[in-house]
């Protein structure tokens, strides 16, 4: 497949200076006191997206997502290497960039458009598709001073996903806006994937990453610590960081400068936390009994064994994710989301009851995390238990969903 952007040895540096004079008077009459220090944010980084491939950068705050995001969109140039980008490029850094307070939002259409390199027909035949898409047809004709930071956030996705671009870089601009518009946006993007278009996204949300993005790129002190599936990369990530919150930071800075490779063994490293841990996951089918083989909608039983310490362990949060074999992420929740409170014995068990397992044939897993409330892993087990779902028909996709067939009468 072709590679459409590529990343080589891409190096940034900034100088953060001290007491540099604010004036022409100070620069002449304090001439030796420009004092600054170096920063290095990218160090070396390389890699390769190809066409219609979605990628999801992530990382701590400062960690150079943004400032990788910027050197692709050229808005600044690196201190070595070279960034190579084919076709033409959409994107969203920043909220309402290049839109004019004082234009009204149709005006600010024909002037954000033009600046992707879109002529005026151009855009004469697309406006009333970005219109409708930001569902502000009632304010296009106002000042866009007067809109919310939410109707901001339309106008400017919209016009971006309109301009037929070949790249589409988006940095944490989702996370503005009501829910139901995020997933009119999600829809939209996976669309536009589809019809080839290649896309990369900086983002805290692991959950949009994995809605959307085929490969993650995390990325630590200016290095490339992993580049996987969402699902291999994700878990280690979020061990790393629960391990970040609650260790001194001269213990963990360390490694992280040494090696790339030493946070990825930190992260997945199986050392027993005290605190809880998994101890064994079954299910159980209808006939009572533990297996792997469910038929489509059976009622079955998740069960997690557990052992924990209750005297570490306040209030915490029981995870579960489900995957196709091919990773395709089917279904994820917790007792957080789900306003279940849930309190752990020395040693126990906790069950998810799946009234129907409406899964379509095929062969599924399933990660369980018990977590902190500030999301440590006291411990998380990758691919728990791997299963198997058949039926007596054929259906596609993942889901079944209920339904019946009947002769109506017109």
């Amino acid at each position: 497949m072709e590679t459409v952007i590529c990343v080589k040895n891409v190096t940034k540096k900034f100088k953060v200076y001290y007491d540099k004079g604010a004036s022409l008077k100070e620069k002449i009459l304090f001439r030796n006191r420009n004092h600054y220090e170096e920063r290095l944010v990218l160090d070396r980084v390389s890699f390769e997206v190809k066409k219609g491939e979605a990628i999801g950068l992530i990382g701590h705050n400062g960690c150079g997502k943004s400032t990788l995001l910027k050197l692709m969109t050229k808005i600044m140039y690196p201190y070595s290497g070279s960034i190579e980008i084919k076709g033409r490029i959409s994107c969203l850094i920043e909220l309402g960039a290049g839109f004019h307070p004082d234009m009204s939002g149709r005006e600010n259409i024909y002037t954000n458009a033009s600046i992707f390199g879109l002529t005026k027909k151009e855009i004469d035949q697309r406006l009333n598709d970005i219109i409708s898409f930001s569902e502000l047809e009632e304010f296009i004709d106002n000042p866009v001073r007067t809109y919310s930071s939410g109707m901001y956030m339309r106008l400017a996705f919209s016009v971006a996903i309109n301009v037929n671009a070949d790249v589409l870089l988006i940095d944490e601009i989702l996370a503005v806006g009501d829910v139901a518009f995020q997933e009119k946006c999600f829809n939209r993007l996976r669309e536009i994937k589809s019809r080839g278009t290649t896309i990369v996204i900086v983002s805290h949300s692991l959950g949009e990453i994995e809605k959307i993005c085929d490969r993650s790129l995390w990325i630590n002190d200016g290095k490339i610590v992993m580049a996987d599936i969402p699902r291999k990369v994700h878990p280690l990530y979020m061990e790393y960081m629960g391990r970040k919150s609650h260790t001194q930071k001269h213990e963990i800075s360390a490694p992280a400068v040494a090696s790339s490779d030493s946070l990825v063994k930190m992260a997945s490293s199986d050392a027993e936390n005290p605190a809880a841990r998994i101890t064994k996951v079954s299910m159980i089918g209808e006939n009572g009994k533990p297996g792997d083989h469910f038929r489509t909608g059976e009622r079955v039983l998740l069960q997690i064994d557990y052992q924990a310490d209750t005297s570490l362990v306040d209030h915490p949060i029981i995870g579960l994710k489900l995957y196709r074999v091919d990773n395709i992420v089917c279904y994820g929740t917790n007792t957080q989301n789900e306003r279940i409170n849930v309190e752990l014995k020395s040693e126990g068990s906790i069950v998810c009851v799946f009234e129907k397992l409406n899964l379509v044939t095929g062969e599924y897993l399933f990660d369980i995390a018990i977590r902190s409330q500030s999301m440590f892993a006291y411990h998380y087990l990758k691919e728990a238990i791997r299963f198997t779902v058949y039926s007596t028909i054929y259906e596609e996709g993942i889901a079944h969903i209920d339904h019946f067939w009947m002769d109506a009468e017109i």
